[in-house]
This record gives structure tokens, sequence and C-alpha cells, in this order.
């Protein structure tokens, strides 16, 4: 991950912060508590997307042109009825690297994600909907073995918040375990967190996020990923076409110690919980 990338990211971080504002169209917690009360158990919980790109960094070819896939839901096992207005949930992600353009079209890589936790909203002093956390126990594997086997597990904690009236700021920290048998050096690729800011430029049409993480050691290992989300439907759809581009490392758990610079297109279905942005 190249030094200049970084600058564009605290560049971009810095004139976030300039917009930093409360929101005024702010949810109430009784609005919220209703919407908890209404809304479907089972949701979507990460984006759901189908993209399909080429490498920036090496020849294009069918054998380095992929499609990358995601599913992911979420099971709410209670409402806001835990102490503290929190919910338990439970949830699963799949994301999937296929080599579509080779003979035989066989799939590089399978990450399956499950995990289950608390989550709660979060409130201010006049009852104003400010943020969204929760403590979750998880897991992420590619079901493989041998030497292909790559696995680790966390407890983690996220935080997302609005930061202006059109941006939203994510905050991942996790604590991992039971890692070291097939990856000992993952925390070296993916740290112990990461960070993400979305920003609204044309509400519910144009959306940018991007994505940041650091490994552990002072060198650039790391990743950035930015996404440019467009709705060319109604405004209260939830479907977008994406551009990504993802530059760094641990994109998939098998290749993770190999630097990836990916540019895809393709459709996605957004999630955003409790209309949060």
């Amino acid at each position: 991950m190249q030094k200049s990338h970084c600058y564009l990211i605290l560049g971009l971080l810095l004139l976030f912060n300039s917009q930093f504002s409360l929101s005024q169209n702010a949810i109430s917690r009784t609005e919220l508590n209703d919407s908890i009360k209404k809304m479907p158990g089972f949701t979507l919980h990460k984006d759901t997307y189908f993209i399909t790109g080429i490498p920036t960094n090496q020849s294009i070819d069918k054998n380095t042109a992929d499609i990358k896939y995601q599913v992911s839901f979420k099971q709410l096992i209670t409402r806001n009825t835990l102490p503290w207005e929190s919910y338990l949930f439970v949830s699963y992600s799949q994301k999937a690297f296929w080599d579509i353009y080779k003979e035989s079209s066989p799939f590089k890589e399978i990450n399956f994600n499950p995990s289950v936790g608390f989550g709660k909203a979060v409130y201010n002093k006049k009852d104003e909907l400010v943020g969204l956390a929760s403590l979750a126990l998880e897991h992420e594997s590619n079901g493989r073995d041998s030497i292909y086997s790559r696995s680790w597990n966390n407890i983690h904690a996220t935080y997302n918040t609005k930061v202006g009236k059109n941006t939203r700021l994510g905050i991942k920290a996790w604590i991992p375990f039971m890692y070291k048998k097939g990856n000992p050096d993952l925390l070296e690729y993916i740290g112990l967190g990461e960070v993400t800011v979305a920003h609204n430029f044309i509400p519910k049409k144009l959306l940018f996020e991007v994505m940041v993480r650091k490994g552990l050691k002072w060198n650039w290992q790391g990743a950035i990923r930015s996404r440019l989300y467009y709705n060319p439907f109604q405004k209260k759809s939830n479907q977008y076409f994406m551009l990504e581009w993802y530059n760094g490392y641990a994109e998939s758990l098998i290749n993770y110690t190999e630097y990836t610079s990916m540019i895809r297109i393709g459709y996605v279905i957004k999630s955003n919980e409790f209309g949060l942005l």
C-alpha cells in the first residue's frame, strides 16, 4: 500500500471532520423502538453484492480477472428487550472469489463468516439516536484443510455514528484468538481494527465509502478499500451499482500475505441498519 494512498485517505478524513454536525432529522428513542418492533427479524447485515474486475498491478488476462461476490444476513433473536435496551442477533456472511474467466471457472476462495452478538442503540441527552454499538463473537475461515486452511476467531466491538448530516463514521476493533495454527502472522496484515468513513454526496443516490486497516508492523502492510455507489432507481431503493478499488493485503484469507490491487464494478444490495445513513 503506497504512502500517497494513505495521505489521500488522511485528507478525506480531515475533509469529513470539517463537516461534523448533528443531524437535523434525528431519530428519537421512541421512534427507533417502534421501528425495531415493526421491522422484520431477518434482514441484511453487510452489503450483498456481485462484482467483477481486473488488477491494476499486473497484466490483465483471464487468469487475473475475476468475480467477487458476497451474501450477508442477520437474524434478530430478541428485539430491544434485554438489559440496557440491547438486542441479541446472529449473522452470517459468505464472500467468494470466482475465477470465472478461466477454463472450467473454478472458485479460488470462499470465506465463511458467522457471528453472534449484542447490539444497542446509543442516544444523547435529548433521547435522539447518535449511534449503534455492538459486541460480538466472530469466526472466519475458508473451510479448507492441510496447508490451505485459514481461520481466525475474534471478539470485537463496533460503533457507527453520524458525524455530519450526510457522513457516517464506523469503528471496529477486535481481540483475536485461535488463529496461529494456520496463519500465525495474520495480525501483521489485518491489525487490530479498521475505520470506515461514508459520505452521501447526493442522499440516497451517490455515496462514497472508504475503509482503512493497518497491520501491526511499522510498514505499509494493511488495506484501503474505496467504494463508490450510485443508485439509478428510486430513492427508496437499496439497490446500487458499485465501483470498488481494493488496495492492500488480506482481501481473502488464502492470500492474505499477497498485495492486491483490484478494481471491480457490479451490483449491490446495500445494508443501512436503522437508516443511519
